[in-house]
């Protein structure tokens, strides 16, 4: 079977939820991509607490909601994700782990509503951290900052964007 991509990296670092609305035309779309993988939200948790520029959940989901309209009513096959982590101690004391947890509700209804596919990443690194996060660390497992992803969560979320890709092409 011949599985032929182009990879088009269109995220920008810093970039929150209405950011990507509004650039959605120029970045994305003038691509004419067959399949999207969404995957914005920890900087509109992030930034609230530590810049004050965060994105408020309804705003967010308004937003995120509008995204994946217009990129279906092109035909798009979307992939929403949940944002990770800010964080990676397994004892729930991660300062912003309740907002994760309720964008990342927000991004799951809004994938079901909408009907697209989902790749639960805050499931997954939450698991992966359960399993190989002993000392409760809160960087240096998948991330080595708490946020960006370290060589081991780049290789997690690469093959479990493909693999989910890959079995949902159609």
């Amino acid at each position: 079977m011949n599985q032929n991509f182009e990879l088009i990296g269109s995220g920008i670092g810093g970039n929150k939820v209405y950011d990507l609305f509004f650039r959605l035309e120029k970045d994305v779309l003038t691509h004419h991509p067959d399949i999207v993988v969404l995957w914005i939200g920890v900087n509109d948790v992030w930034h609230k607490s530590t810049f004050g520029t965060g994105t408020d959940i309804d705003k967010f989901e308004s937003m995120y909601e509008g995204i994946i309209e217009r990129l279906s009513s092109k035909g798009i096959k979307v992939f929403c994700c949940t944002p990770a982590c800010i964080g990676e101690k397994t004892d729930y004391s991660n300062s912003q782990d309740g907002d994760l947890n309720e964008y990342s509700k927000i991004i799951r209804k809004v994938a079901e509503n909408q009907k697209v596919g989902l790749i639960d990443f805050r499931k997954v690194f939450l698991a992966y951290n359960l399993t190989h996060n002993h000392q409760n660390k809160s960087k240096g497992i998948l991330t080595y900052d708490g946020v960006h992803l370290n060589d081991i969560g780049n290789e997690l979320v690469a093959n479990l964007i493909f693999q989910t890709v890959i079995e949902n092409k159609n």
